[in-house]
């Protein structure tokens, strides 16, 4: 961060301001909102400044700057079109170690003013450090038009039965959960927007006295493979209103910043060799802070019900009569795959996707090879690169060509994402190089890769001679250094 976002309380503070003209008046406007004391500095005031001083709104204390004024003050401004005055005030306000901003001159700036969106006493300031003020003028609109007015008079109440709900409520979560409840039912919404304060605040009482336990729930929440982007609007508001969150080893960072920042979050991840939590842990975990009233997120990478053990976590959940609901997400089979330019179907080359696991339980049913080693099909292989080689042996033997392309992409949809490609006969291979997360693609499609990839650091690319080859239906197999291109 180039600058601390912090809010300034100007009320009867004094406030220098350094000029006169039409900008000054801008920045006093403001001030006075704020309820600042603005004493002007300046040779000439503009017409509405001289209305303001007047009508004693503002004082105006000498036509020429001198140092000593800025021990006065608790805030400088400058706002002349004078820069070498400009430069004087701000070297004496530096001196005296005092805050000063000189307009429109952001390396003259101790402080800046953002672009504020008002909803008092809801404040919304943005800024681009000086960067890019249009810009931010487009997002101040956006966010004027998304905001609704009556939040302001919705705060107002909100502070004014702040003790009273607290007195009901002594436990933060059930207080949070109350707010929560109010602010987003309908008829306290339109009660405020249409200005009926009084009503609403009968309304506010009437729920307040309701005595209705705080049940807590859990909500099975697919994070996506990765890029934040990708994350449900749903699944954002899942996370956002979340008391705990339970997340997995493959929730990306990015995700987890969008977790409400006073939420408790809970590792519980698992990686193949190495078990953090065992899954019976998050499920006790999950029934104990569910019982405890809170709101519980589960957040799973990828999809909750796709090899996420969603279904399991559900099962214990229904035997303990815990509400629950899940909000799916992007599986990584999708998700991975399309960031690296590879349709899991195409009319040309793949009419059926299979999504497998590398990992099944010691005594769960065997896959069904014959199935699996057909051609004119893609399939997707999760958590497979410590198994690569026996799958690699186990599709030639049972009749999958070893000349049938295969891709392993690592990291996929972050920027860190890499695709390696090459056949399956060299599948152990690619998949020992390959960093984890990876995913594993095996079939035909996985030649527009080179045709259709657009994201991310593409590495052991076919070469064109290979893929004409393929067209040809060779059985030429190329050793795995020559398949691995340098980026």
């Amino acid at each position: 961060m180039n600058y601390l976002p912090i809010f300034v309380d100007v009320k009867q503070r004094p406030v220098l301001v350094v000029g006169g003209g039409h900008i000054a008046l801008r920045k006093i406007t403001a001030l006075l909102k704020a309820q600042a004391k603005v004493r002007i500095v300046a040779e000439k005031l503009h017409k509405e400044l001289q209305q303001l001083l007047a009508e004693e709104k503002v004082e105006w204390i000498a036509k020429q700057f001198e140092p000593s004024q800025v021990s006065q003050a608790y805030l400088i401004i400058a706002a002349t079109d004078d820069a070498e005055l400009n430069q004087f005030v701000f070297n004496s306000a530096e001196a005296q170690q005092r805050l000063v901003n000189v307009v429109d001159d952001q390396p003259h700036c101790s402080y800046i003013f953002p672009s504020i969106v008002d909803r008092s006493p809801i404040q919304i300031a943005i800024s681009s450090g000086g960067a890019s003020p249009v810009l931010i003028r487009l997002l101040r609109e956006k966010l004027e038009a998304l905001i609704p007015h009556n939040i302001g008079a919705m705060s107002d109440i909100a502070a004014r039965w702040r003790n009273v709900v607290k007195e009901k409520f002594a436990d933060l979560t059930q207080r949070r959960r109350f707010w929560e409840k109010l602010f987003t039912h309908q008829t306290f919404q339109r009660l405020t927007e249409n200005h009926q304060i009084e009503q609403a605040e009968l309304f506010l009482h009437r729920e307040l006295e309701q005595d209705n336990p705080i049940i807590g729930e859990v909500s099975l929440v697919g994070a996506g493979p990765g890029d934040a982007g990708l994350l449900t609007l749903k699944g954002l508001q899942s996370i956002q209103q979340a008391d705990v969150v339970l997340y997995d080893a493959l929730v990306s960072d990015a995700i987890l910043e969008l977790v409400r920042r006073d939420a408790d979050k809970v590792f519980v991840g698992k990686r193949a060799g190495n078990h953090s939590v065992l899954q019976e842990e998050t499920n006790q975990l999950l029934v104990k802070y569910a019982k405890q009233g809170k709101r519980v997120v589960r957040l799973k990478g990828g999809d909750p019900f796709v090899f996420g053990r969603g279904g399991e976590e559900l099962e214990v959940l229904k035997s303990e009569n815990i509400p629950y609901s899940v909000v799916p997400g992007i599986t990584a089979a999708l998700g991975a795959t399309a960031y690296a330019g590879i349709p899991l179907t195409h009319r040309d080359h793949s009419q059926t996707a299979l999504f497998i696991t590398g990992h099944q339980k010691p005594d769960g049913n065997k896959l069904k090879w014959e199935t699996l080693a057909q051609g004119n099909q893609t399939l997707v292989v999760y958590m497979g690169t410590i198994k690569a080689r026996e799958l690699s042996e186990k599709l030639q033997r049972y009749g999958r060509a070893k000349d049938t392309p295969v891709a392993v992409v690592s990291n996929g949809t972050l920027p860190n994402q890499t695709v390696r490609t090459g056949v399956l006969e060299n599948l152990a291979e690619l998949a020992e190089q390959a960093e984890t997360p990876a995913l594993i693609v095996i079939g035909e499609v996985v030649k527009l890769h080179n045709k259709l990839a657009w994201f991310g650091k593409q590495e052991g690319q076919f070469i064109s001679t290979h893929d004409t080859l393929w067209k040809q239906h060779s059985q030429y197999i190329a050793p795995v250094e020559e398949l691995q291109l340098a980026s």
